[in-house]
């Protein structure tokens, strides 16, 4: 499999998934502004939509958009339990998490990369993602992980916002000792730390 990624992008999710699946994969960078390849390629002959992840797997099939993409992986090894069986009601509610980070954190926190967004439209951005944020502060009350005591593919999801909230963003966690002990606890992972370090978010020890 080929992952097109760019560094600290949300595509840093479906890495850290590959590496905790133990999946064989080849990662290629991807310039989002040009469009372009490291190789000069256009990345819209790869995919149309201009945006990363994309995975492109061995039968030459292309699969977009992240959420997918983290369960498509999960479900290749099963035994690794990075998402509940399918159809069992463990797996919907790994489904409501993806649709929450997907729509009401993703959407709310990417506008504030804009370079030309007006500061106070940026405000609103961030205090409608900070409400979210105290929601997933109550929801982690007393567990490791979202789903409990087990990692899926939806904490390496929720991870890439948060460090894009905190570490991008400027977010004050401060208040939020669960969110604060989570993001924490998930960065320790060592297939976390190696995916950070491939991407030159992390440097290497």
């Amino acid at each position: 499999m080929k992952l097109y990624y760019s560094p600290g992008a949300c595509s840093l999710s479906p890495h850290i998934a590959l590496l905790e699946a133990g999946l064989p994969y080849d990662l290629v960078k991807v310039d989002l502004r040009a469009k372009k390849l490291e190789n000069g390629d256009d990345f819209l002959q790869v995919n149309p939509k201009g945006q990363v992840p994309a995975l492109a797997l061995d039968t030459g099939e292309m699969v977009t958009e992240g959420p997918i993409i983290i369960q498509m992986i999960a479900d290749r090894v099963a035994d690794r339990k990075l998402a509940p069986a399918r159809d069992s009601n463990e797996r919907y509610k790994l489904l409501e998490w993806l649709n929450y980070i997907t729509t009401e954190l993703h959407k709310n926190l990417g506008p504030m990369f804009s370079p030309v967004l007006a500061d106070d439209a940026k405000a609103f951005f961030k205090d409608r993602a900070m409400g979210k944020f105290k929601y997933v502060e109550s929801q982690l009350a007393g567990r490791d992980y979202l789903m409990g005591n087990q990692f899926t593919v939806a904490d390496g999801y929720l991870f890439t916002m948060m460090m894009w909230a905190q570490d991008r963003l400027g977010f004050d966690f401060s208040g939020l000792p669960n969110v604060t002990a989570y993001k924490a606890r998930v960065a320790a992972r060592p297939k976390v730390q190696e995916a950070l370090k491939k991407e030159g978010l992390l440097k290497a020890a």
